[in-house]
């Protein structure tokens, strides 16, 4: 092993250390704080002296981040990881001067984002944010039959109460915005009151549009992010080998290892009989 190569195994082995990853998140969270507090009126002193955290905050991620990078086996390594690039592009924006510029508004909105760095150090949220972006595909098809439910309920409420309230029922668009404010529960029960007292049937529409979209496409959209979570969670679970998952997939890597040496011995017999039959005859 060459001094490189202990090197980058070093800086992996710091990676990886509890103690270390604690130092990380507690930086970020105070970066996160310092960025709050410019938001207050404060004395010149405090101000320079959250100029000064920012620096050395800026130079601890711009450090830590160097390290993780010469940690790789090849450096282009270490931009094929999504986490790694969402990483890179928070340090380097936060190389942006913070002084009277331009750029100086730019700087301080993409400091804000430092704090999303929690979010590729701890693995359980990386987990929800992967499980949200691969559930997004198969929620908009739910979101699309909501879209049809909602044109279909809003023509329908147009039709009906246009009369009765312009304001809320004036037309599809203004509707399916009334439709929305019902489907939240804001005060629904004032816009079904309204039209009860011309239509007094008409609490029938709004239970079922409400039966339609909070109960059943909210539970339809809850279980494809749960689907997609535990899916998230037992891939987790098979790369770090742990969990139920992570067992399963230990087992099943080392029988094809037994069953790739029982074969191979197999093979060595079959060998063996072959020639030992050839010096017989």
């Amino acid at each position: 092993m060459n001094g490189l190569e202990k090197i980058q195994n070093s800086l992996i082995n710091l990676q990886r250390n509890k103690l270390f990853e604690s130092i990380v998140i507690t930086i970020i969270v105070i970066s996160a704080l310092a960025i709050g507090a410019k938001t207050y009126t404060l004395t010149p002193e405090l101000k320079l002296g959250l100029e000064w955290l920012d620096l050395a905050v800026t130079i601890f991620f711009v450090i830590e981040i160097s390290l993780r990078m010469v940690a790789e086996d090849k450096f282009r390594n270490f931009f094929r990881s999504g986490w790694n690039l969402f990483d890179f592009t928070i340090v380097v924006a936060s190389l942006i001067p913070l002084e009277d510029s331009e750029l100086v508004l730019l700087a301080r909105l993409l400091r804000i984002f430092r704090v999303l760095r929690l979010v590729s150090l701890i693995p359980e949220l990386r987990i929800l944010v992967n499980a949200l972006f691969k559930a997004i595909p198969r929620m908009g098809y739910v979101v699309l039959l909501m879209f049809v439910i909602f044109y279909i309920y809003g023509a329908v409420g147009s039709f009906l109460f246009e009369k009765i309230n312009s304001e809320l029922w004036g037309d599809v668009a203004i509707s399916m915005l009334t439709l929305f404010r019902i489907a939240t529960f804001e005060d629904w029960t004032d816009v079904m009151y309204e039209t009860m007292k011309v239509y007094p049937l008409s609490w029938s529409y709004y239970l079922t549009f409400i039966f339609l979209t909070t109960f059943v496409f909210l539970n339809m959209m809850v279980g494809i992010v749960l689907d997609v979570l535990t899916r998230e969670h037992q891939q987790f679970d098979r790369e770090n080998g742990e969990g139920e998952a992570g067992e399963i997939h230990w087992m099943r890597k080392h029988t094809e290892a037994i069953e790739g040496r029982l074969a191979r011995i197999e093979n060595m017999l079959v060998q063996q009989q072959g020639m030992s039959k050839s010096k017989q005859e």
